[in-house]
């Protein structure tokens, strides 16, 4: 099993990285909530790492912290229902700390914001996790969300950050019609000086 995987950093998307490591670029799935850490391209990032196995595929899902990555790993492996498309939705959301708040005090309705998880599901991930959470940090439903107020980078042309955007929020979900509306109406409402991962957090909100 690959758990950590460090090296040069040749491409990033809100969704994904391409990682060079050991003479192999590897194709590295990742939420929002990671890709508003990453460094610049080329330079050397590390993340912590869980691969997914099928019968017709094999995909491998990096996070910026381990609890992150744990997380992930007990959400695709105890909820019923829910894979690793859906747990990348659900930590694209929400950083860590607030998921966990949110399971401990079981708020459905916060979690079923999330593009593929109805209020069913949003049940299912509490019933299923609420007592599994004590190796977690404390939660404190409020961590990672600075990143509204990172100013976009002057490389960033304006409409790539407005098509990653809403290439993204397809990606977990929205109909296409759907995430250029939400895009559109965070930039009317906070304005368009924002990050491309503060763009799909706010939209996702």
């Amino acid at each position: 099993m690959i758990v950590l995987i460090e090296g040069k950093l040749l491409k990033a998307t809100p969704l994904s990285a391409t990682i060079f490591a050991g003479g192999i670029g590897y194709a590295v799935n990742i939420p929002v909530t990671t890709a508003e850490k990453l460094p610049l391209n080329g330079e050397t990032v590390s993340l912590h790492t869980h691969a997914v196995y099928r019968e017709d595929s094999q995909a491998l899902y990096g996070f910026w912290s381990e609890a992150d990555r744990d997380f992930f790993a007990l959400v695709i492996e105890k909820v019923s229902g829910v894979g690793p498309k859906v747990a990348i939705s659900l930590m694209s959301k929400l950083p860590l700390g607030s998921l966990i708040a949110a399971i401990s005090s079981e708020n459905s309705t916060l979690l079923a914001k999330t593009p593929g998880i109805g209020k069913k599901t949003a049940e299912r991930i509490i019933i299923e996790l609420k007592d599994k959470l004590t190796s977690f940090p404390a939660a404190s439903g409020t961590s990672d969300t600075s990143s509204t107020d990172q100013p976009v980078s002057p490389q960033e042309g304006e409409s790539s950050k407005l098509e990653d955007a809403a290439l993204a929020l397809q990606a977990l979900g929205y109909k296409q019609s759907d995430a250029k509306k939400a895009i559109s109406k965070v930039i009317e409402t906070l304005g368009p000086n924002l990050s491309t991962e503060a763009l799909i957090k706010a939209a996702l909100g």
